[in-house]
């Protein structure tokens, strides 16, 4: 594992069930979709596939065809009904402060587009340098890397795969759809219960 030397440290987080608590919103946005649509929406199926870009859920529901138009009312009512209900995942602001006790920076990459990654983290005050969006899996690898992160925090294989692609530590917690041993038989460096434990694993990160 490199360590922490404060020349261009930082330590990436994903965002949804990471550090947002966003299940009660994004099932809000369903539920007024499926009322505007006239479409049946299992909320809970919903809620156990939270991570992937939001097309692929949206293929679930309707035809491809109606797939964009979909997207569309899905980030249309977003802001207005999601944001609002959107709360802190245990222990997130304590994570990200412990990243500045170590001289670090924090970059939020997440598969929640830009303009909704910007409001969802301005509602709920989190400290971060760099907010990306509309990035999945191995293809957040890039925005890391630029940025220099030696470690990604998420809750889905997905981020395992960004944190491979960027040549960092895999941290995973067991805070979403996937288990502490699902995230470890894909290959995480570090499964965590959730970000209560991330301040005290990353002390020993950065003291190593």
């Amino acid at each position: 594992m490199p360590r922490p030397d404060g020349a261009g440290f930082s330590v990436g987080f994903d965002l949804d069930l990471t550090l947002a608590d966003t299940r009660a919103a994004i099932a809000a946005v369903y539920t007024a979709m499926a009322a505007q649509t006239g479409v049946a929406i299992d909320t809970d199926l919903v809620l156990q596939r939270i991570g992937p870009p939001l097309e692929v859920e949206m293929a679930y529901w309707f035809p491809p065809e109606r797939v964009p138009a979909m997207m569309d009312l899905y980030r249309e009512i977003y802001p207005d009904v999601a944001i609002p209900a959107t709360g802190l995942m245990p222990g997130a602001v304590a994570a990200l402060e412990a990243v500045r006790s170590v001289g670090g920076q924090v970059v939020v990459v997440s598969g929640k587009n830009q303009r909704d990654t910007e409001r969802t983290v301005s509602f709920l005050g989190l400290d971060v340098d760099i907010a990306v969006g509309g990035l999945f899996g191995a293809d957040k690898g890039t925005v890391l890397r630029e940025h220099g992160a030696r470690a990604y925090i998420g809750d889905h294989t997905g981020d395992v795969d960004a944190a491979r692609a960027a040549s960092a530590v895999a941290v995973g917690v067991a805070t979403g759809a996937f288990d502490s041993a699902a995230l470890t038989a894909y290959g995480a460096d570090v499964v965590l219960p959730d970000l209560n434990a991330f301040p005290g694993w990353l002390a020993e990160f950065a003291a190593a």
